[in-house]
């Protein structure tokens, strides 16, 4: 698909023009796609301007509700994605789908670009959608993430669909920026034995079990529910459903949809809605703070200082412990 389209599967926009953050703001909250998929652009390039387009965004952010999806090489997230927003516009919301795919080792880009199998939904234009590149971050998700969300979160849409890269046990990480979590299994996978291990026994707030018109669908969904009950989270209130479809042909969709609307509305009458926005943010910060802290670390790991501490550690003036302080305080 191609920028060209209404709405929009939304690539790299092309130019280096000038950027106006305030108005181009304004462009992303009167639903240009064009303005949505710059303002990810300078997210994932790490712009010298990120920290204003942040500082703009924060008074809109916070509305969306973001549904993780999450699971095995195969199991079908992307037909699902496409099913789920199907329906969730057919109840009116406008819906993006921010898809985390592998890096080309090449160009760093996502291999699978614009999302080939949701071209059903290239010319509505209350859907949009983006491939972001994970670049080898472990947890199957980009470090650029959190903040694509809060672009896409702050430009009016209602339900942002995060789908992983699918890569097993490395894939947990989604948990921690959903405030759902759907994870989606299917027969014939090994997917009894991989939940055991991956440990997304504890990620997910709802099960799906997808192609359940195969043979031993009925099975992993026994197999789950036996394992789901002597999980760490099987006290709790929320008790985990595990729902049958086939997102090829939308059978079991609709009821998808309505347990994550269930999901949201214990959240938010626990109090979990905020402990769980809380957490985000606490991470958001500390790997901003820690790539802060990588970026200083890189001018003072070649610094002469440096070499002068090492100097003296080596010769027994100084014990490393006492060199480190004194780089760690130099300006």
């Amino acid at each position: 698909m191609s920028s060209t389209h209404n709405a929009v599967t939304a690539g790299r926009p092309s130019g280096r023009s000038a950027v106006a953050v305030p108005e181009l703001i304004e462009q992303a909250r009167a639903g240009s796609p064009r303005a949505v998929a710059r303002l990810i652009t300078l997210v994932e390039e790490a712009s010298p301007l990120l920290r204003e387009v942040m500082a703009a965004l924060m008074p809109y952010a916070g509305h969306a509700r973001i549904v993780g999806l999450t699971g095995s090489p195969g199991v079908g997230k992307s037909t699902s994605t496409s099913a789920l927003v199907t329906e969730l516009r057919k109840q009116g919301q406008r819906v993006a789908v921010l898809a985390v795919d592998p890096s080309s080792p090449f160009s760093g880009g996502a291999l699978l670009g614009d999302r080939v199998r949701m071209s059903l939904h290239a010319t509505d234009p209350d859907v949009y959608i983006r491939s972001m590149a994970s670049r080898g971050h472990l947890g199957g998700l980009s470090w650029a993430t959190p903040q694509a969300l809060r672009v896409l979160d702050a430009a009016g849409f209602d339900t942002i669909l995060l789908e992983t890269v699918g890569v097993g046990q490395s894939e947990v990480e989604v948990a921690g920026l959903a405030d759902t979590t759907v994870v989606l299994l299917a027969p014939g996978m090994g997917d009894g034995i991989q939940a055991a291990k991956a440990g997304i026994l504890e990620i997910g707030d709802l099960y799906v079990v997808n192609k359940a018109d195969r043979d031993g669908a009925a099975q992993v969904s026994r197999d789950l529910r036996g394992m789901l009950s002597h999980s760490e989270r099987a006290a709790e209130a929320w008790k985990r459903p595990i729902l049958k479809t086939v997102a090829q042909d939308g059978t079991g969709v609709p009821e998808v949809v309505a347990a994550i609307g269930e999901h949201r509305t214990y959240l938010e009458s626990t109090g979990e809605l905020a402990l769980r926005r809380t957490k985000r943010a606490r991470v958001e910060v500390e790997e901003i703070a820690l790539g802060e802290l990588r970026r200083r670390w890189g001018a003072v790991s070649g610094s002469a200082e440096l070499d002068v501490l090492a100097a003296r550690v080596s010769t027994g003036d100084l014990d490393p412990y006492a060199a480190a302080d004194e780089l760690l305080e130099a300006p």
